[in-house]
């Protein structure tokens, strides 16, 4: 049995962990689960939104399958996701974006990936007041030729092991040209070590543009911590929105699989929330841990569902509950 960290959430997180977890146990892979709080569901019980004892597991697991958690806006705790990157060195965010059969949008061409550096830049959190009255802030991004190095590398060992052909990194040198520039240098030397792979780059406001009139010129994308935050959701946007988009974290020994969708507190007990995000985030994790089968399964189960367009919850304008999407996946399985 492979054991993993299992990690509720907040607001609709126990709803489509509850169906996403029982679908990654359908594909009969040899998962056992073991779960921990985290998030402001653990804060009452625990005085923390990241609990000791839930970064322990995750550390003796080497992986965690997680739900979406609250970060409060303006104030109070820093992100967790943000943290648990961080303590872990979940170096690398990977948001795939493929388009759905049965999801209406304005493109049928678009299979890309973000490969997003996950530690450093703007979200470094080196931030503080310049003035005694708090009037004035400042943030310091932070970039580093190691941290540059080993996302971009990532980025192209990506694309070899998957047979992608392309690697477009993104980046704001011709302003920002120490961090930014940095980065791209470090990008064209890497480049050189990969003659099988194109290599090309963007300027991050052109590379918006160009995503939005022709994502099929696009494979792999990787960028620094701010512009990849945007543009996968951008990406996401492409091809139906964030209730479709899974995500994985990768670090050296340690990978965290989740859906980067919001907690939707407006909706939570409903039993009408999607759990399509976090049961491909299931999918990629199947894949991580070597099932690669059972996640490819998976992910065509929950396609063929979309596809067939009779058990679609209300984001995706259908009617059926979060529990007659999830049977629908299971009886395909």
């Amino acid at each position: 049995m492979t054991r993993v960290t299992l990690i509720r959430g907040d607001g609709i997180g126990p709803e489509i962990m509850e169906a996403a977890a029982s679908l990654v146990e359908a594909t009969g892979a040899p998962i056992e689960w073991e779960e921990h709080p985290a998030g402001a569901s653990a804060i009452a019980e625990h005085s923390t939104p990241l609990p000791a004892e839930t970064l322990a597991s995750i550390k003796k697991n080497k992986v965690a399958f997680k739900a979406p958690l609250m970060t409060p806006v303006g104030g109070g705790y820093r992100s967790v996701n943000v943290l648990a990157r961080q303590e872990l060195d979940l170096y690398a965010n990977v948001r795939p974006a493929r388009v759905f059969e049965g999801v209406k949008t304005h493109f049928d061409k678009c299979d890309l990936v973000v490969v997003r550096e996950n530690t450093q830049g703007l979200y470094a959190g080196i931030e503080h007041y310049l003035d005694p009255k708090k009037e004035t802030a400042q943030a310091i991004a932070l970039v580093t030729h190691y941290a540059s190095d080993r996302i971009i590398r990532f980025a192209f060992e990506y694309a070899r092991a998957n047979g992608r052909k392309k690697v477009t990194l993104v980046h704001k040198a011709n302003i920002l040209k120490f961090t930014s520039g940095l980065f791209l240098r470090v990008g064209q030397e890497i480049a050189e070590e990969y003659p099988d792979i194109v290599f090309e780059d963007r300027i991050v406001d052109a590379m918006a543009m160009q995503l939005v009139m022709f994502p099929e010129r696009f494979d792999v994308i990787v960028t620094t911590n701010l512009f990849g935050d945007i543009l996968s959701d951008l990406t996401a946007g492409l091809v139906g929105g964030l209730g479709l988009a899974p995500s994985g974290n990768y670090g050296e020994d340690t990978a965290i699989f989740e859906a980067i969708h919001g907690t939707a507190p407006d909706i939570a007990g409903r039993g009408i929330s999607n759990p399509t995000a976090l049961t491909l985030s299931g999918a990629m994790m199947l894949h991580h841990l070597g099932y690669h089968e059972e996640g490819k399964r998976l992910e065509a189960a929950v396609r063929g569902v979309i596809a067939e367009g009779k058990h679609l919850t209300p984001d995706l304008k259908g009617s059926a509950t979060t529990t007659e999407f999830t049977q629908a996946v299971r009886a395909r399985l």
